[in-house]
Parts: structure tokens; sequence; C-alpha cells
């Protein structure tokens, strides 16, 4: 197995995405550590080490890359879309911040792979699935002007790191992502499991921002860790990659599955369209992982959202 016996750094291990790829990586039998700097571990186990260490300090980057084969960069933080009346600068300057600096210590540490996260937020709008290479033909929805750019700008940067060193970095671009451990705070929580957290709070009626017309490409995370790292092993080139569920729902479909897996089907349902919503679509063309990675999503929306609704009840009974 190509992780076996490997030394792999995963920032932001003890988050959502990064408790995943903890998760895969211990399957994948790998050596790994993780920095912690305010958020303990969710996951237990003798094989992680961990380390006490603040990102946004280079000699603590430079640390924890010693001695390291591959990292994973799985620290940041998400912003909503814009549709709120939260500041979303902080996201872009973490991001921005914590994605250069480990960029800098991987290459001053002699990392051999490095696996950046792009964004389907820094794709111009289109109404097709769209491809890898469309990524500069327009600018990004207004909804996404900041974060959708400095997604642009980090793979701009991964392109400069790669350039200079002979590190192999692998550029994946995600499409949204839900699953167990995601984020369900009222005022930061993203729409799967905001609507997760009111359907089990029985609200009704059940009001859902927009038409519910709006398409999107929602991926169960371990799907997405999979397809990530399948990108660090087989094409660490600098060349982005869309890794997605290859299959559109609307918002209304999402609503009707969290709401039957949550035993809520018969709460009255009501859209509103005066209230701001992000793009109306995003669909990503998911060929190249797939011709590429050989990668497929396994688990189908239904039963993500199922599994997610249980994990999210059986935690609030802890």
């Amino acid at each position: 197995m190509f992780f076996s016996g490997k030394r792999v750094l995963v920032t932001g291990g003890s988050g959502f995405v990064g408790t995943h790829f903890v998760q895969a990586l211990l399957e994948a039998d790998a050596r790994i550590r993780v920095p912690l700097h305010q958020r303990p571990m969710i996951v237990s186990d003798p094989r992680i080490e961990t380390v006490n260490a603040d990102l946004t300090r280079i000699e603590d980057c430079r640390r924890v890359c010693e001695g390291i084969d591959y990292v994973v960069h799985a620290a940041g933080a998400v912003a909503a879309a814009g549709v709120t009346s939260a500041n979303p600068m902080s996201a872009i300057t973490s991001n921005l911040i914590l994605t250069t600096q480990m960029l800098q210590a991987a290459w001053d540490t002699n990392v051999e792979r490095f696996l950046v996260f792009g964004s389907s937020t820094g794709y111009p709008v289109t109404t097709h699935p769209v491809r890898e290479d469309e990524m500069w033909s327009g600018p990004t929805h207004a909804s996404y002007f900041g974060y959708g750019w400095m997604r642009r700008y980090l793979e701009r940067i991964s392109e400069f790191a790669a350039s200079k060193t002979k590190m192999g970095i692998a550029l994946v671009r995600p499409t949204a992502v839900y699953g167990r451990y995601d984020n369900f705070d009222p005022v930061t929580s993203h729409v799967i499991p905001a609507l997760i957290r009111r359907a089990v709070a029985n609200e009704n009626p059940f009001e859902v921002w927009g038409t519910g017309n709006e398409i999107r490409d929602f991926l169960h995370v371990t799907d997405m860790v999979r397809g990530a790292l399948l990108l660090l092993e087989k094409h660490s080139v600098c060349d982005p990659v869309n890794i997605g569920y290859g299959k559109t729902v609307t918002i209304a479909d999402v609503v009707k599955a969290i709401l039957k897996a949550a035993g809520r089907e018969g709460v009255t349902v009501k859209f509103d369209s005066t209230k701001p919503t992000a793009i109306p679509v995003r669909m990503v063309d998911t060929e190249k992982a797939r011709k590429l990675l050989g990668f497929e999503p396994r688990i189908s929306l239904e039963d993500g959202l199922a599994d997610t609704v249980k994990w999210y009840v059986d935690s609030l009974k802890r």
C-alpha cells in the first residue's frame, strides 16, 4: 500500500475533514502526526503522534514538518458564501497564512508530497458540469468573490512552489462535503448540517432560503478523502482535479431526504425566494478523476444523509 509506513502530517487533523483523513490513513497503515492548537483530537489511537503547535508561526510549521514524507493540509477556515452578515475576511486571511507558511515549511524540510485544497468556489458561473480547465475562463460568482479568489491564488502559489522544488503537489478541487463530525453550529454551519440540526429540532414550518431549485453537487466526506488520497498517490504534479459526486440534486431534494431521515416527513416546508442564496447552479465535471484515478463515489446522497442524521442524533445523547 502506498501510505504504509509513511510519515504523514495531517494539519487540521482534529477538525471535520482532517478527522476523516486521519481515519483513512490509519486504515492505510500510515504513521500520522497531527499538530494541535486549540481543538482536541476526536480520534484516539496510539499510532497518532500529536504535537502542540501554532501554524501561524513559521517555526512551528517547520517543526511539525521535520521528518515528514507527505503533508495533507486540511487546516483552515471555511467561510459562508456571503449570504449572511458574517465577516468572511478571517477565513480568507487564515487560509492564506496557514497554506503559504505550510508550503514554505514543507519546502524547507524537503517534504516529498503535499496535498493542497482548491475549491469549486473558484469556478466561474456555468450551467453545465464545469471542467478543471475552465477555472480561469471568467470571474467567480459574486458571492464567492473573496473566498473563491483566495482559493485561486493558493493554487498559483502551489504552482510556484512546485516549479522551484522537487516536492510533488496534489491540487484537489472538492465539491461541498458533508458527513459525521461536521460543524452544526447555528451561526457558522453550512447548508446540510444547518438543515439537519433544524430538522432534528422539529421546526415546523420548515423554512428554507431560496426557491429550492438551486442545483448542487454534494459529496460525502469519506468519498472526498478517498479521492484526495488517490490524487496524492497518483497525480502529485500540480494539476488540479475535481473530486465530486458527479450527480446533481436540488436543495428541495436534499431537504426531502433530510426530513425523511429525521422522521419528519409530515413537516410543512416553505421556500422563501426573497431570502439570499449563493450561486444558483454548481456542477463539476468528474471525468478527469475517473480517468486518472479510477475514482467513483461509493456513498449515495440518501445513504450519506441518513448516516449523518443518525450520527448527529446520537451525538446529542452523549
